[in-house]
């Protein structure tokens, strides 16, 4: 190597190394911006709760009422996310796959809930709901009462999460090739053959990742839930209105211990549903 390339080959490394120990201004904005909007507010929650006792943290988290919110809360939000896993599914197959008239429109509904402030929703789905109102009123001969009870809650979570499962596959299902379903039928596959391995296969990560975000939204919800349920412990309390019922009486530890429980509990249950997801791309190749 002559002495001039020996100089070029040296700068070069130079020059490399100075871009990688200098950060970019993509990469600062970037974590700049999680540090202030997501690490930040964790860690100030986490450290809030951990001032308290070990034995005072377990007593206000492991607390009857503190359980029973949690199992209102993740229980329904689970339960409401993989029904509109199912339901997402089938509404995004029809707005992608059918012609029908007011398309568009029933297209733009689909939004409604991203763009309905929380509190009208819920305060809709209670009159809808009640006992009174137009649909209530046919279900109460039945028996059955939805507003102000967990079913309540429950609506308010379906209402609230079904978009994300729409918008979340309905551009997969728009960039599946029709013609491997045309090579399934001619190779004597029926319709549900078809769907079941050869369509579905491609378009289950998004759905899974539809439900996780349906998941999150529907625990952190307060606004329509707060109206269309009895807010009643033991029956449909919702951990997001125990926090708020704590800071009303000004325990603030202990509004914090349910937030950071409430946060741990998110994070396995969305990295099981990421962890799902992975295992389903690595069958799918």
């Amino acid at each position: 190597m002559t002495s001039s390339s020996f100089k070029k080959t040296t700068s070069q490394s130079t020059n490399q190394s100075a871009k990688l120990a200098i950060p970019s201004i993509p990469w600062i904005v970037t974590f700049g911006y999680l540090t202030v909007m997501l690490i930040v507010p964790t860690a100030a929650l986490i450290l809030r709760a951990v001032t308290l006792s070990p034995s005072e943290i377990w007593k206000i988290a492991t607390s009857p009422v503190a359980l029973s919110a949690y199992n209102v809360t993740f229980g329904t939000a689970l339960a409401a996310g993989w029904i509109n896993g199912v339901a997402g599914l089938i509404i995004a197959w029809v707005l992608v796959r059918y012609e029908f008239p007011l398309k568009r429109i029933v297209d733009a509904l689909i939004d409604l809930p991203f763009a309905l402030p929380t509190a009208v929703a819920g305060l809709t789905l209670a009159t809808v709901y009640s006992e009174k109102g137009w649909l209530g009123s046919l279900l109460v001969p039945f028996g059955i009462k939805i507003a102000f009870t967990r079913m309540g809650v429950f609506l308010a979570m379906l209402f609230i999460s079904l978009p994300f499962v729409v918008r979340t596959v309905q551009p997969v299902l728009q960039e599946a090739e029709r013609e491997v379903e045309e090579a399934a039928w001619s190779l004597g596959a029926d319709q549900w053959q078809t769907f079941r391995r050869v369509v579905l296969p491609p378009i289950m990560p998004a759905v899974l990742t539809g439900i996780a975000l349906g998941f999150a939204r529907s625990v952190g919800e307060y606004g329509s839930v707060v109206i269309v349920a009895a807010n009643i412990p033991f029956k449909d309390l919702i951990a997001p209105v125990l926090i708020f019922q704590r800071l009303e009486q000004y325990d603030y530890a202990g509004a914090t211990v349910i937030g950071t429980v409430m946060l741990a509990i998110s994070l396995v249950m969305l990295l099981a549903i990421n962890l799902l997801q992975a295992w389903e791309r690595r069958y799918d190749d």
